[in-house]
């Protein structure tokens, strides 16, 4: 038991390291810097470790980009949503596909949504200026890149027989 956790937390550790450094390459989307390598990471972690340590990487590597100046408060909203959807929808039907859907649509509609108070409240802009779903399509672009990305890499795996066998490792 005590193995497994090891493991789980070092894939977390070294899936988290790579958003961080993967957010160094961002590229900056109206009001968002878009950064498509965190949502790749938030659907690796729901495949391979569930929604559970997806949400937490997801919130750590924001905090730890936040801290290196790497990220705006709109890392929280923009990966923690994408993140958990994913993994809950991946948990329930198992297939790649689901992860996916649930990436993009937890990011750019839950947390493009959710992303206004953050804006408004914590940010100091003003509210008149930026419309309630103006994160959303930002997000849209960021999420639906990362997820492409995952969705090339996932399939490559699962064909070559390595993802049963990385899931299978993590369990056991």
């Amino acid at each position: 038991m005590k193995q497994t956790n090891v493991r789980k937390l070092s894939q977390a550790a070294l899936l988290c390291a790579l958003a961080v450094v993967g957010s160094t390459f961002s590229v900056p989307v109206f009001g968002s810097r878009c950064a498509p390598l965190q949502h790749l990471v938030n659907i690796l972690a729901s495949v391979l470790l569930g929604p559970g340590y997806s949400v937490g990487i997801a919130f750590c590597a924001s905090l730890i980009r936040n801290l290196c100046g790497l990220g705006s408060l709109m890392a929280f909203p923009g990966s923690m949503f994408g993140a958990l959807v994913s993994g809950l929808l991946y948990a329930k039907f198992k297939t790649l596909s689901s992860a996916l859907v649930g990436e993009v649509f937890g990011t750019s509609i839950l947390g493009g949504l959710c992303a206004y108070p953050v804006a408004v409240f914590l940010m100091g802009q003003n509210a008149g200026s930026i419309a309630f779903y103006a994160y959303v399509i930002p997000f849209l672009i960021s999420t639906a890149g990362g997820a492409i990305l995952a969705g090339v890499i996932l399939l490559a795996l699962q064909k070559a027989g390595v993802l049963a066998k990385a899931k299978a490792s993590l369990q056991a």
